[in-house]
């Protein structure tokens, strides 16, 4: 997403290109795009692509139903953090899965070498999407269940 769209996104005023299905944005599509602006406002990093957000939407009539992307640039080892959601309304479709198989993907072609993220732990939805990827369970706290896929 441009700093354009993660704004609008914000506002939640789409204008005319923008095509959100029933539900989108959620309030963690609020909060990603959010950080995403801040991280362009506060440092000398690329606005957009590859490491921000991105929209996900169904092929067959090109609306937004959810969001995924990274965090943040990679860190020094060449770790990202993600995060993904979807409008409730299409959870349990398969739709989470398969864009988080493709960002992990793209990750790991730009050089990434770890990828992190986290659920709640009464998620089980979300666990089983970030399992399915091949990502593992790391570490827990009282609120969070990690998970983290590393390659050489």
């Amino acid at each position: 997403m441009t700093v354009a769209e993660s704004q609008r996104l914000v506002s939640g005023e789409p204008d005319g290109v923008d095509r959100w299905a029933p539900g989108y944005p959620t309030p963690g599509d609020v909060i990603a795009a959010t950080r995403f602006l801040g991280t362009c406002a506060n440092t000398d990093a690329p606005q957009g692509a590859p490491f921000c957000n991105y929209e996900i939407r169904r092929r067959e009539d090109g609306h937004a139903i959810g969001g995924i992307g990274f965090h943040g640039l990679p860190d020094e080892s060449g770790g990202v953090t993600i995060g993904f959601g979807l409008s409730p309304a299409v959870r349990g479709q398969g739709y989470a899965s398969e864009a988080l198989r493709a960002l992990l993907q793209f990750a790991r072609e730009h050089g990434v070498t770890r990828v992190k993220g986290d659920t709640d732990h009464d998620n089980a939805a979300s666990q089983h999407v970030l399992t399915a990827a091949g990502m593992h369970p790391t570490l827990q706290d009282e609120r969070l269940r990690s998970f983290e896929i590393t390659w050489a």
